[in-house]
């Protein structure tokens, strides 16, 4: 099994220090930007520990949180206090005890359909970038937090699905989920999760093994096709990897 033309490799122990190690990622390209800041988040099992650790004591003292904007980059297609609420995890996890409320930028659920939804966080996006068009120089975001699903996915970008192909739209609606929860979701496209300065995959437990597998195979799956401008890297715990790879810092 080769590995040749994949992202970064970084591997630890266990989820705990996976979780850890995201942490530290998401501090340094904090520290690297001395002027405003954006950060967008991932829903999912993968990221919660990390949350968990943003809000403890030993963490969130360290975020310049005036300076820090929080984005999200998929959400599912239900209230915003639904358990399935990405972005309600998110906030319940870390963001409600300290961030601004200004500063949290969650994906509008109360339109009439999903692309509508996406096209109002277009706008919000587009707002806080300055432009409409997204400039290879200058990333939207300074650091995209990334999972990947069972099929594939990432995001809410599945295989084979048309959003997977958008070139031009920064967000889209997606009417149907390829796995569960089976409901509608709003995801940023392609090339707007790869406006950034680091794309930071957290991909942990055996049962991400097989996903793995195929992905380290360079099978044409939406998380492999998923990359940064700038640095993309997979954060993984032993459990995860495929045997016969090796991964190091």
């Amino acid at each position: 099994m080769a590995a040749a033309g994949l992202p970064k490799l970084i591997v630890e122990t266990d989820a705990e220090a996976l979780a850890r190690a995201a942490a530290e990622r998401v501090m340094a390209r904090i520290a690297a930007n001395p002027g405003r800041i954006a950060i967008c988040l991932t829903g999912g099992s993968s990221p919660k520990r990390l949350y968990q650790l943003l809000g403890g004591d030993s963490w969130r003292d360290k975020i310049p949180w005036e300076r820090v904007h929080w984005f999200i980059g998929d959400e599912r297609f239900v209230p915003e206090g639904d358990p399935l609420n990405n972005m309600a995890v998110a906030r319940e996890a870390f963001l409600d005890r300290s961030a601004p409320s200004g500063h949290i930028h969650p994906i509008p659920t109360t339109a009439e359909n999903p692309d509508r939804s996406a096209e109002a966080y277009a706008r919000e996006l587009q707002s806080f970038y300055g432009e409409e068009r997204l400039d290879p120089s200058r990333p939207l975001f300074d650091l995209v937090l990334m999972g990947a699903g069972p099929d594939g996915h990432t995001a809410s970008l599945f295989p084979g699905y048309p959003a997977l192909e958008e070139t031009q739209r920064w967000v889209v609606g997606v009417p149907k989920a390829n796995v569960a929860p089976f409901v509608p979701r709003v995801s940023l496209t392609l090339p707007a999760l790869a406006s950034c300065r680091e794309m930071l995959f957290e991909i942990a437990g055996h049962d991400k093994q097989p996903i793995l597998t195929r992905l380290f195979n360079g099978e044409n799956l939406p998380a492999l096709r998923a990359r940064s401008n700038g640095e993309t890297v997979w954060l993984v715990d032993q459990a995860a990897l495929p045997e016969g790879i090796r991964g190091g810092r």
